[in-house]
């Protein structure tokens, strides 16, 4: 228990809920670290694209972010719309359920589930790139920096969102602050020097021009670059996690987040042009990534350089963040509908939905090991899932506004959100046709897939809940005890609590011993007279009948199974209550020292058992004396010679 203390620490109660809510400062770092990271990995990837046009493809940059910001800047005020119709949170999945239907609803669903794993893939793929940019010689351990820092991700967000917004506000501010600094201080020498600054260190040089500049090599450095707006709805999907005024302080955070990331991109698109500043292969040694060059020729490699890598690095890799902080919620938003398991609507002891948060864990470990770690490999994959969700919440905002079409400001917001529909949805057209051979395919097949299971989690609750439908009444017609079973393997307190509970329940109780092969156990029928019939019958109850089983293949539940389907055949009135006698240890590790037949049991007798069959554990607990005086000790109770002693 301390251990995990440590590690998640302590439980919160439902009534502290309100200290975990965020202001605008808090959630800045919790759910904005996504798109303010994505200034790193945007405009690096729509260069990488470029870079086949070698020294000319530089100077495409800038109005291919202006493009950007310009959607960016569109997108964020149809968010403000949605954070304003729908202040209890959701996203574009309440957004198109509310407007669109099931199948619109699960298609954004899937995209955002996506669009959320892959972010924390590539964002802790991106920030292990910056380190290694800055310290070539931990490139062969990519995949192992990765994992490690997706562990320290997954603990940290176990803690709670709180917890999490404190630990990560140092760490982000910097990040703007180093950056910004140092694309003031190079625009300025821009303009000091007449658009033509003299790096202080040099970039790496560009490779000479494969192709020529056409449409469709910026059309798809464009796709590339519109990763950067990722994470973008994370705050139009999290407005409940923010203090009152909620809807407000998530309005001020979404428009703190845009501004920042607008500054960024642009500064970022303006010296890449001025200094001349391209994309280098991440998987040959040498690595430089397009901040490490900015930074440096703006600064040179001193100690502004190592304090500006190591906050970005260190904001690239908690980036990942975001999606920690919404998917859980996303996928509780689907349980509480039904499709998904019920264990992700459930927050854990830190007040976060802890199933999301493994799961999203496990997803993002497999797609870094199956990508080894690389950013570029994963980028292609990434903006299909966002812009879908984009175009389905516009769509369905559209929807909203249309219903309420004579309300004040009605129009402008309908004119709005369809105007950042039709942009995000040609942009999707454009991802995807420039992606899709890179790897976007990927996405479309699952994306679809997930629908499925959606659908089939659906599915199978209504079945089950058709199957466990009942009269409005109990029926307590035809009632009669049941037949007890209680396996046992020798005569000890073990066997004799669960035969005291068994003649307590039923005046019909069988014992059944197995004697299998290789297993030294004494046939306990020589001894049942003395140690089980006469007390019962001096007690004036009915003795256990015990059935000795021998087992000719070493086996011991199957047979236990199959007395106890017999028994069943015999009397189909009645239910079979299977007591298990089981051993409770203290400790965990103690479990490895005893063999686990009576789990065994249980589990097959609920998978096999049948219709009649109740399972009933009988526990035995090794240290209840210590446990006991233990309690007693933490609660101060104190014994009852005391309180004689002092009267």
């Amino acid at each position: 228990m301390r251990v995990r203390d440590a590690l998640l620490g302590k439980p919160i109660p439902d009534s502290e809920a309100e200290s975990e809510s965020l202001g605008p400062a808090e959630a800045v770092p919790v759910l904005g670290l996504d798109a303010l990271a994505s200034a790193a990995y945007g405009p690096e990837a729509a260069l990488a694209v470029l870079v086949a046009l070698g020294a000319a493809g530089v100077r495409f940059i800038v109005p291919i972010t202006a493009a950007i910001v310009v959607l960016l800047l569109l997108v964020q005020t149809s968010y403000r719309h949605t954070i304003s119709a729908y202040p209890d949170g959701g996203g574009s999945y309440t957004v198109a359920k509310e407007n669109l239907g099931r199948g619109a609803s699960l298609l954004a669903a899937a995209s955002l589930s996506v669009d959320y794993v892959l972010n924390v893939a590539v964002a802790i793929s991106a920030g292990v790139g910056a380190l290694v940019s800055a310290m070539p010689v931990l490139h062969r351990h990519t995949l192992g920096l990765c994992l490690a820092l997706l562990v320290l991700l997954t603990f940290a967000n176990l803690r709670g969102l709180r917890t999490t917004g404190a630990a990560f506000m140092v760490p982000t501010y910097a990040f703007v602050a180093c950056l910004g600094v140092a694309i003031a201080v190079g625009v300025a020498r821009l303009v000091a020097a007449g658009g033509h600054p003299a790096p202080v260190v040099a970039p790496s040089a560009l490779r000479p021009a494969v192709e020529a500049a056409g449409a469709w090599v910026i059309l798809r450095a464009f796709a590339s670059g519109c990763t950067a707006m990722t994470g973008v709805e994370a705050v139009s999907n999290a407005v409940p996690v923010f203090r009152e005024p909620a809807q407000r302080n998530a309005e001020r955070t979404l428009s703190i987040i845009i501004g920042i990331l607008v500054f960024l991109l642009a500064g970022i698109a303006i010296l890449a042009r001025a200094y001349g500043i391209g994309a280098t292969d991440p998987e040959r040694p040498g690595y430089q990534s397009v901040l490490s060059q900015v930074v440096a020729a703006v600064f040179g490699r001193g100690v502004v350089y190592d304090v500006s890598i190591a906050s970005i690095m260190t904001v690239l890799c908690l980036s990942a963040n975001t999606s920690f902080a919404d998917f859980p919620r996303l996928c509780r938003s689907l349980a509480l509908d039904g499709y998904l398991p019920e264990a992700f609507a459930h927050a854990g002891r830190r007040l976060v939905y802890s199933t999301g948060i493994l799961f999203l864990s496990a997803t993002a470990a497999a797609l870094l090991v199956v990508f080894r770690g690389v950013t570029e490999r994963l980028v292609p994959l990434f903006a299909v899932g966002a812009f879908a969700a984009f175009t389905l919440s516009q769509a369905g905002m559209v929807r909203h506004w249309h219903r309420r079409r004579r309300d004040r400001g009605a129009r402008r917001a309908l004119w709005i959100n369809g105007a950042g529909a039709v942009a995000t949805a040609v942009t999707l057209v454009v991802v995807l046709a420039s992606k899709l051979l890179e790897g976007a395919w990927i996405t479309v097949l699952v994306i679809p897939a997930l629908i499925l299971v959606f659908r089939r989690t659906s599915a199978r609750y209504e079945e089950a809940a058709r199957a466990c439908d009942a009269d409005a009444a109990l029926d307590v017609t035809d009632l009669a005890p049941p037949i007890a079973v209680v396996p046992v393997k020798r005569l000890d307190a073990l066997t004799f609590k669960a035969l005291r509970f068994a003649l307590g329940i039923s005046p019909r109780v069988h014992a059944v011993q197995v004697l299998a092969a290789g297993h030294a156990h004494e046939d306990l029928s020589t001894r049942w007279a003395d140690a089980v019939e006469r007390p019962c019958r001096a007690a004036g109850l009915p003795p256990p009948e015990l059935a000795v089983l021998r087992s000719r293949y070493r086996q011991v539940v199957d047979p236990l199974l199959g007395y106890v389907h017999r028994l069943a055949a015999e009397d189909r009135s009645r239910f079979i209550a299977v007591l298990v006698p089981e051993l409770v240890e203290a400790r965990w590790y103690h479990y490895l020292l005893f063999s686990h037949t009576a789990t065994l049991l249980k589990m097959m007798l609920l998978f096999r058992g049948g219709p009649q069959v109740v399972v009933v554990n009988a526990p035995w607990y090794l240290d209840a004396p210590r446990r006991r005086r233990a309690r007693r000790g933490r609660r101060g109770v104190v014994p009852l010679a005391a309180h004689t002693a002092e009267r």
